[in-house]
């Protein structure tokens, strides 16, 4: 079945494009306002997109009424946040930041979620993440009713029970992550996986000319 996005509402396009690009990591943002608010949530608008320079990005809807929500209303005020990864052991913690608390509402400590201070930025980072990014705001864009920001990576934190500082090897199967599914509440585990070897045209040409004689 063929959808022509010009002719569906929004919500009828997030629907379906949320319950088809899956399964999406999530971005568990801390940020702090001016003010020196704390807050705290999750965004599976996100990935990795440049290594040099090393950038990530964040999509974030804005509230009904046009305006922004904390989270980038605090990264647009101040530059920086921080993305932290979520294990499923942090799953519910989560869950909670998704709450609707006005901008003096610190989930963080409302929760009682553990946090250590990062290490060039502002923004504190969870204490339990398995990883934690430190981000400069690289460059925002307005996009209608999203703000997208480019961040550029100061600093990655990564839980020494996972890595390898000599190889750079990480365990990334231990961390336990979670990820965003389709449709409101589902996530998924990433404890099922598979292994291929990426082909060279060197190896087809010489199995094509195998087969040719």
């Amino acid at each position: 079945m063929e959808f022509d996005f010009s002719k569906l509402a929004t919500p009828d396009r997030y629907k379906l494009l949320s319950a088809s690009v899956t399964p999406r990591p999530i971005a568990w943002v801390t940020t702090i306002s001016g003010a020196g608010i704390g807050n705290a949530a999750p965004y599976s608008f996100f990935n990795m997109i440049s290594a040099d320079p090393t950038l990530v990005v964040l999509g974030m809807m804005r509230k009904a009424d046009g305006t922004h929500k904390d989270s980038a209303a605090n990264i647009l005020e101040t530059g920086e946040f921080v993305v932290n990864l979520v294990s499923e052991a942090d799953s519910a913690a989560m869950n909670f930041t998704c709450i609707d608390g006005p901008p003096e509402f610190d989930e963080l400590a409302a929760a009682g979620i553990a946090t250590v201070p990062s290490s060039v930025v502002g923004a504190p980072r969870i204490a339990s993440a398995p990883v934690s990014i430190e981000c400069r705001l690289y460059q925002p864009i307005e996009v209608a009713k999203t703000t997208i920001a480019l961040g550029e990576v100061l600093r990655l934190h990564i839980n020494d029970a996972f890595v390898d500082p000599e190889r750079l090897h990480v365990d990334t199967p231990a961390m336990e992550l979670v990820g965003r599914m389709h449709g409101a509440g589902w996530y998924t585990r990433t404890t099922d996986m598979f292994q291929m070897t990426r082909p060279t045209y060197e190896q087809w040409l010489g199995k094509a000319e195998v087969e040719a004689d």
